[in-house]
C-alpha cells in the first residue's frame, strides 16, 4: 500500500466514497448502502483524512458531522461528480436515462408551494436522480456555477444560459374587498398614490416603483406611480396573507393570488391596466442542454405547468 505521503492526496474513489457518507449521515448507514461493513468505512475514511492531513467528519456515538472542510470536500465532490456524470450522459445522450445530482433553485414562495411538490412527484418517476432544492429571495448570479435549474421569473439577459418558458405569468393588482370600502377603489394608476400599497423587495426591481400601462401597440401609454406604504416583506406569501387581512392594495402574481380572486377575498384594482409581464422561466448552462436528468426535469416542469397556465 503506498504511504500516505507518496498516495495522492485525493483519490477518484474517494469522491464517491465521501458523497455516499455525506448523505447517509452515519457510518453504518453508510455501509448498508455500499455494502461494506461499519469498520471498512471508518478505515476508508480515517485513511482519507490521513492522506489530507485534516478531519473531515466529527464522531459521536450517536451521530456524525461534517467539518468545516469536509463541508468544502463534499461540495467540491459533488460538483466533480456531475461534471463526470454529464460527460458520460453527453457522449450516450440517446439512451441516457436521468440520473445523478440535480441542483435547484427557486424563489422562497414560488419554490415552497409550487417548485417542491413537483420535484416529489418528479422523483419518484426519476428515483436514480438526486435533487437538492434550495430557496433564496433573490435568484443567484447565473455565471456561478452554483446550481443546474434555476426557476425563476423574467427571461434573463445572459445570453450564455438557455431559458425555457415554462408558463404566461401576469402581475395584476389586488386589494381585500374591506380595503375597498374604506379607503375608495382606485379609478387611474396615480390614485395609488394616496393608498396604503403593500411593498415586496426581492431581486433587483426598484421598490415602491409601479409600471402600469394601457391600450395596445402604438397606442400603448405608461405610466410610472411611486407607492408607498407601512408593510413591507421580502417574502411573497406574507405581502398576499396583509392583502387578505386588508391593510392595503399589492402587485402579485396571478400564480398567488388567482385563488382568491375567484373567491372573492381579493378583488381586482384598475383591471384595464396591464403591469409588466413575468412568465416562469427554466433557466440553466448551456453546457446542460445535453444533460438527460436536466432535460428530463424541464421537460417535467413545462408539462406540469402547462395545464395550470390553460386553466
Amino acid at each position: 500500500m503506498p504511504s500516505a505521503t507518496s498516495a495522492a492526496a485525493v483519490q477518484p474513489a474517494d469522491l464517491g466514497f465521501f458523497s455516499v457518507l455525506a448523505r447517509a449521515g452515519s457510518l453504518s448507514a453508510a455501509g448498508r448502502e455500499l455494502g461494506i461493513s461499519t469498520p471498512a468505512v471508518s478505515k476508508h475514511l480515517a485513511q482519507m483524512e490521513a492522506r489530507l492531513g485534516v478531519a473531515l467528519v466529527n464522531r459521536t456515538t450517536r451521530r456524525m458531522s461534517l467539518t468545516p472542510e469536509g463541508e468544502l470536500y463534499l461540495e467540491q465532490a459533488r460538483r466533480i461528480l456531475a461534471s463526470i456524470d454529464d460527460l458520460g450522459q453527453q457522449l450516450g445522450v440517446s439512451r441516457a436515462m436521468p440520473q445523478g445530482l440535480l441542483r435547484v433553485n427557486a424563489t422562497l414562495g414560488f419554490g415552497r408551494s409550487h417548485v417542491a411538490p413537483l420535484i416529489s412527484a418528479f422523483v419518484r418517476r426519476h428515483p436514480s436522480v438526486e435533487v437538492q432544492l434550495q430557496l433564496s429571495v433573490n435568484p443567484p448570479a447565473l455565471t456561478e456555477d452554483l446550481f443546474d435549474v434555476c426557476i425563476r421569473f423574467g427571461a434573463p439577459p445572459d445570453t450564455r444560459v438557455i431559458a425555457r418558458n415554462l408558463a404566461p405569468n401576469r402581475r395584476l393588482l389586488c386589494a381585500a374587498p374591506a380595503y375597498l370600502a374604506r379607503h375608495g377603489v382606485p379609478k387611474v394608476p396615480h390614485d395609488l398614490a394616496r393608498h396604503n400599497c403593500i411593498g415586496i423587495r426581492q431581486g433587483e426591481e426598484a421598490h415602491g416603483t409601479w409600471r402600469l400601462a394601457s391600450g395596445r401597440g402604438r397606442s400603448a401609454a405608461s405610466q410610472v406611480v411611486k407607492v408607498r406604504g407601512n408593510l413591507t416583506t421580502n417574502d411573497g406569501g406574507i405581502a398576499v396573507q396583509w392583502a387578505l387581512d386588508g391593510h392595503g392594495i399589492l402587485m402579485r402574481a396571478e400564480w398567488d393570488i388567482g385563488r382568491y380572486l375567484k373567491s372573492g377575498r381579493l378583488v381586482q384594482v384598475l383591471p384595464q391596466y396591464t403591469t409588466p409581464d413575468a412568465d416562469l422561466y427554466a433557466v440553466y448552462p448551456q453546457r446542460h442542454q445535453l444533460s438527460a436528468r436536466v432535460r428530463a426535469f424541464v421537460d417535467f416542469l413545462a408539462a406540469s405547468f402547462a395545464p395550470a397556465s390553460a386553466a
